[in-house]
């Protein structure tokens, strides 16, 4: 006699628990349908996106056992739109005008307050990458990259002397020529680079992270790279650097749309490898760190993600073929 009541009052308890789940996965997965990065958790938390499918199942698991039909089909529905946003965003290749002009390496790297300037370095060498952007170079790590990676190799450079996060540098061995820097809270400095004849915009992006109270912030420096990518349409263009955004923000495929830019890592296969953290043990990652390129004269042929002690991002090395003439 007291089974029946006990299984269900369990049932109740398990339909119970599956709203909360529910409602917090379907208010992101929301405003990723809706093209809106919302207010906090939000932001942070579409950064982890293919993340939801694990409470969306036990959602699914407990209104299945709780016998709570309309949230078991609201589960599945949720885990449906889930499953197709974790697709790779955006075209699986480009349409380059022209013939084959020249390869261009390039390598990008956020050092964390200069913590993998050695790594860096080493890495600069053992890869020899054409152009080299780096975010959060401070002090330690300009005095460096002057003294240790030879002006032989990297003639042209636009490094800006800031302590802490907020120092960033260009290296190149093509040659440069100023070019805008974007107003930030952490440098992004941008230059024009002479390659095989043609003038590639160089821009490097570091926008303010979504720090919970701080969206804002982001929102408006990522507007503002994607000011410079659409002022830069039509155009060559790499724009590469720690974005603080991933495939699933509106406004980093704001910044794709603006500028017809397309992510190197997706371009070659890599879409959802992380870029962060990953200087500790979690499963919790994504991929901020972005090399985009003009479709109409860049394809992508190969990207890979470095480990460098010091830092919780992977470094980016992508390999692309410029087009023109």
């Amino acid at each position: 006699m007291g089974t029946a009541p006990r299984a269900h009052a369990w049932r109740r308890v398990s339909a119970v628990s599956a709203a909360p789940l529910l409602a917090v996965v379907s208010v992101v997965v929301g405003c990723r349908a809706a093209g809106s990065d919302g207010v906090t958790p939000v932001p942070q938390l579409l950064a982890f996106l293919p993340w939801l499918l694990a409470p969306g199942a036990v959602a699914l698991a407990l209104a299945a056992f709780g016998r709570w039909r309309t949230g078991t089909g609201w589960a599945a529905a949720v885990l449906a739109v889930t499953a197709w946003f974790i697709q790779p965003y955006g075209a699986d290749g480009t349409r380059p005008d022209g013939r084959l002009l020249a390869e261009v390496r390039v390598l990008t790297s956020n050092v964390e307050f200069s913590g993998a300037t050695d790594d860096l370095i080493t890495a600069i060498g053992r890869e020899r990458p054409d152009l080299v952007f780096v975010q959060e170079c401070g002090f330690r790590c300009a005095d460096a990259l002057a003294r240790r990676v030879p002006r032989a190799a990297y003639p042209y450079r636009d490094v800006v002397r800031e302590d802490g996060s907020a120092g960033s540098a260009l290296l190149s061995r093509f040659p440069l020529r100023a070019g805008p820097v974007l107003p930030s809270e952490m440098a992004m400095p941008g230059a024009v680079a002479v390659v095989a004849g043609r003038h590639v915009l160089l821009q490097l992006a570091h926008p303010m992270p979504p720090l919970p109270g701080q969206e804002g912030t982001w929102r408006r420096e990522l507007g503002r790279v994607r000011e410079f990518a659409a002022a830069a349409r039509g155009r060559p263009v790499i724009l590469a650097g720690d974005f603080n955004a991933s495939q699933d923000h509106a406004v980093f495929r704001s910044v794709l749309a603006a500028g017809a830019l397309h992510d190197s890592a997706r371009l070659t296969g890599h879409a959802r490898t992380y870029s962060w953290p990953a200087d500790r043990a979690t499963p919790f990652r994504t991929q901020i760190d972005h090399v985009l390129v003009s479709g109409a004269d860049f394809r992508a042929r190969s990207s890979r993600f470095l480990k460098l002690r010091g830092t919780d991002h992977r470094a980016l090395l992508v390999d692309l073929a410029l087009y023109g003439g």
